[in-house]
């Protein structure tokens, strides 16, 4: 007798409906390509550096501000509800650069609305596929976040020939199409917020108990509760020091490499492989994170970045470039599934979103700064090593924190 053909569960459609939307999302198109756009945006608005990295810091320190609330708002109204309305307001935005003028303070009104709305892109997607997984939870996590890196290696080549071929604004305005286009779509066919939309229960199981309160989402602890916790605050720093670290070299990278003679090309190149060594590091941290224990995950991939924060600082030619770029976007990957898996094994999912928000937006905040300090350690000193030196001893600390965590309090079932 044959036997029928396992269905898939429905949560890896999800897992590969959040992957488009950050694919597509304010992170590749905005974020990881950003250090193709500056020298363009230093000439057309006659800056320099600082000024245009700080244009990004308020870009990030907005996204910070907005990312707790928006994590609230999904907690209440779900998911979709916050991504539809998001994505489409980003598109948009992405498309008034056709029309603003060289006054530096509209570019940064535009960074300013950028970021608020960026707020609506990874938190909602990672609270839904925490919801569909729970023993599979880091592999899912990973395959969602792993739009994030595809974008960063697609995303900066890309925007790099765009701008050849039609100037740094009508760049901004062709990728906003794919997300209009695209995501908008997919989301509205595919994604549901929980198990519970298509009876079934975390990782596949049939759901009997549709009205139970001991639902997985509704376990965990509020935040009031998980603000008085050492815990947090421990991940917080943690995620803090590392996001300025990571960041700093990401935006900064293409510069640094075209200042050392690099060509442009090569430099957009170097920053794809960031991008390939970011999908890496989202995808297989995912994996190892359901086998073994997140803070010794953690630790290994800080001390990867420890080291390729050490070959961008000696300077050296040939592929430690490359080698260190690398190191830095497998840290950058592994971080984007830990804060996610921590957030869930630690404080739970009842309140996940807001609490995600706040780890998350510890986390770009500090990047905002991050790459800020590295553009005036360039601007006072025109060299990049100082920055780096600070950025060195800041994951190493990282790391040190990570050590300090206890034991799960979600266990996976």
């Amino acid at each position: 007798m044959g036997t029928r053909p396992r269905k898939i569960f429905y949560g890896w459609w999800v897992a590969l409906t959040a992957a488009t939307g950050l694919l597509l999302g304010y992170a590749p198109i905005f974020v990881f390509s950003f250090g193709v756009f500056v020298k363009s945006l230093v000439n057309e608005f006659h800056s320099s550096r600082t000024q245009i990295s700080l244009a990004f810091t308020l870009a990030n320190v907005m996204f910070s501000a907005s990312s707790p609330l928006a994590g609230r708002l999904v907690d209440l109204l779900g998911a979709r509800r916050v991504i539809l309305p998001g994505t489409l307001i980003f598109g948009f935005l992405l498309i008034s650069f056709e029309f603003i003028s060289t006054s530096l303070w509209q570019l940064y009104v535009i960074f300013l609305a950028l970021g608020l709305i960026g707020g609506t892109a990874q938190v909602p997607y990672l609270k839904v596929v925490s919801n569909w997984f729970d023993r599979r939870r880091g592999l899912a996590l990973g395959l969602a976040l792993a739009g994030v890196g595809t974008g960063a290696i697609v995303m900066p080549p890309v925007a790099q020939r765009l701008i050849s071929l039609l100037g740094w604004r009508s760049a901004y305005a062709s990728l906003s199409v794919l997300g209009l286009l695209v995501a908008i779509p997919m989301v509205a066919l595919f994604l549901k917020d929980s198990p519970k939309e298509k009876g079934l229960l975390p990782d596949g199981g049939v759901d009997f108990l549709a009205q139970s309160e001991e639902r997985p989402e509704k376990q965990g602890l509020t935040w009031s509760a998980t603000r008085s916790s050492s815990t947090f605050w421990l991940t917080l720093s943690s995620f803090s020091l590392v996001g300025a670290s990571v960041h700093a070299c990401v935006i900064h990278l293409v510069s640094m490499l075209t200042d050392r003679g690099v060509s442009a090309e090569n430099a957009a190149l170097a920053s794809s492989a960031l991008g390939v060594a970011l999908l890496l590091g989202r995808v297989g941290s995912g994996y190892v994170l359901d086998r073994l224990f997140a803070p010794y995950v953690a630790i290994f991939f800080f001390s990867g970045v420890a080291c390729g924060l050490s070959l961008l600082w000696a300077g050296a030619g040939g592929a430690a470039p490359f080698v260190g770029a690398s190191l830095v976007g497998l840290g950058m990957g592994a971080e984007g599934d830990l804060i996610a898996y921590l957030t869930g094994r630690y404080f739970g999912l009842r309140s996940f979103g807001e609490i995600y928000g706040y780890l998350f937006s510890a986390f770009t905040l500090s990047g905002a700064i991050g790459s800020l300090l590295m553009a005036i350690g360039f601007d006072r000193a025109g060299s990049y090593r100082l920055p780096l030196v600070f950025f060195l001893i800041a994951t190493i600390t990282a790391a040190v924190l990570m050590t300090r965590l206890g034991q799960y309090r979600f266990r996976p079932v």
